[in-house]
């Protein structure tokens, strides 16, 4: 397990200023995410804690590095059964402070999956998706996620922690799609479109930009 501590920090500022051009780069895939695109980029300007000081809530809003992982080959992503949120998710895990969100997705995936993050083909170390999420449960409060999508070959993965999933799951995007929506991340399907369209594994363009 790899902590963020020996990696070297990041000050407050330089971070905002980095999240400002990561959202800035990010190109909206329906109006949803221009609006989560707009709320971050203030949220951020406002001079609010962004990173998670103390669990579950502290600050009530922060910030989250999810990665799907891809296997570019086989065209299929990787989904985990989440233990406390009681849904199929895509890997990831909250930005500590000091951390830039690449580094946390680099720490996360040494600890989730027991392998090294490596940048898709398709979206390099940029956030392809942005998400801003009022959580369920106890401790609710608000996530803001930068979505980022690692290249791993399925037979690569042959771990997972299970503290915190019970299961892990190899699906087409047709097939996350089929997935119920209250069993998966409320944005899955939408990021499910925007990721097979810039990947060429589209089967829902013609209607792909619809928000829920």
């Amino acid at each position: 397990m790899t902590s963020s501590h020996s990696r070297p920090s990041i000050g407050d500022e330089r971070l905002r200023t980095q999240l400002v051009e990561m959202v800035e780069r990010i190109d909206p895939w329906d109006e949803l995410e221009r609006t989560h695109l707009e709320t971050a980029t203030e949220w951020v300007a406002s001079g609010a804690p962004v990173c998670r000081t103390r669990k579950p809530d502290v600050p009530a809003m922060h910030l989250v590095s999810y990665f799907v992982v891809l296997d570019e080959e086989c065209g299929v992503l990787l989904l985990v059964a989440h233990r406390k949120a009681g849904l199929w998710l895509p890997t990831g895990g909250h930005v500590e402070p000091g951390e830039t969100p690449w580094s946390a997705v680099e720490r996360e995936c040494l600890e989730e999956l027991g392998i090294p993050a490596a940048a898709s083909t398709i979206t390099g170390r940029r956030p392809f998706f942005l998400t801003v999420t009022r959580t369920r449960g106890q401790g609710e409060h608000t996530d803001v996620s930068l979505w980022y999508v690692v290249s791993a070959a399925v037979d690569s993965i042959v771990s997972y922690d299970e503290e915190e999933f019970t299961a892990i799951r190899w699906l087409t995007p047709e097939q996350v799609l089929g997935e119920p929506l209250n069993s998966l991340d409320p944005h899955m399907h939408r990021f499910t479109r925007k990721l097979a369209h810039a990947a060429g594994l589209d089967t829902a363009a013609p209607t792909a930009r619809r928000s829920p």
